[in-house]
Parts: C-alpha cells; structure tokens; sequence
C-alpha cells in the first residue's frame, strides 16, 4: 500500500510541476524567423533577445488571451490545492472511505488545462500579431496538453482510491 500511495504522491506532484512549467515558461509559440533570432511567445510576454508584452494583451480583442491565462493559473492552483487537501485527507479520512473531495477538486483543474489548451489551439492565430504568425507550437504547449491526461487519471485514481492501513 505505500508503494501505491508513493506512486500516487509522485504522479500529482509531476502533473502539478508540468501545470507550473507550462503556465511560466516562454515557449507557447515558436518563431524562427530566417537570418534573426528565434521569438519565444507565451501567455504574457514575447521574448527574443528582450522581452516585451503580449500586443493588446490587456483589450477587449485578448479576451481569448486572458481566458487562457486565468484558466492555467486556475488550473495550476487547483491541483496544489488537491494536493493539500489529499494529505489532510490521508490523515483525517476514516478506514475505508474515499478521497471525493481531493478527486473533484483534481478534476476541476484537468478540465481547466483542457479549456485553456483548447482556447489556445482554437485561437492561436488571433493571438499574435502578423509577423508572428508563422510559428509552431512550443513546448509549453504541449507540456500543458501533457499535463491534461496527468491531472485527469491523478483525479481518478483519487476517485477510486480508498483509506486503508
């Protein structure tokens, strides 16, 4: 049973350490422009050589932009919250009874990073500006698409797991 429950720990701590790379890291949108330096894009900032904000990140035509951004900070904090909430129910929970509350709370934040990867895929040209849309999808990206299933199967092996000595 400890190795289960080590299992377990290791799994949400790996989905939540995913959640944070790819909610921080500066690799949404890729640009490698022919004869200059490569443009890294993410949530908030454009960077090659310096950084400088997303354009019109903060008006009403980022709105997409900002349901993304709020939805991966929604998502990351959700999963150090069932995190939490797991080990006080490790604790707490009488023999036999099931992790529900750490299992809702796990899924709540899968369902934010799938709604946040989809804005994402759905909008990304309307993202960026001209000269930036001829980029790939960065790692960041695809760290978060990583992390849906991660957060998704960790929330349901909270769902079936139950209390035992």
């Amino acid at each position: 049973m400890l190795i289960i429950l080590a299992f377990i720990i290791l799994f949400h701590l790996v989905a939540t350490i995913l959640l944070f790379i790819a909610t921080i890291h500066n690799a949404w949108w890729v640009v490698s422009p022919v004869g200059r330096n490569v443009i890294h894009t993410d949530l908030w900032y454009s960077c090659n050589s310096t950084c400088y904000p997303v354009e019109n990140s903060h008006t009403v035509h980022a709105a997409y932009l900002q349901a993304v951004q709020a939805t991966m900070i929604l998502a990351t904090i959700l999963c150090c919250v069932s995190f939490f909430v797991f080990i006080l129910q490790l604790f707490r929970l009488q023999q036999g009874e099931r992790f529900i509350f750490t299992a809702i709370i796990q899924l709540l934040a899968s369902l934010c990073v799938m709604i946040a990867a989809s804005i994402y895929t759905a909008q990304k040209k309307s993202f960026h500006v001209a000269s930036l849309q001829e980029g790939t999808y960065g790692s960041s990206y695809v760290l978060a698409w990583i992390s849906f299933p991660m957060t998704l199967i960790s929330g349901l092996m909270y769902l079936v797991l139950r209390k035992r000595k």
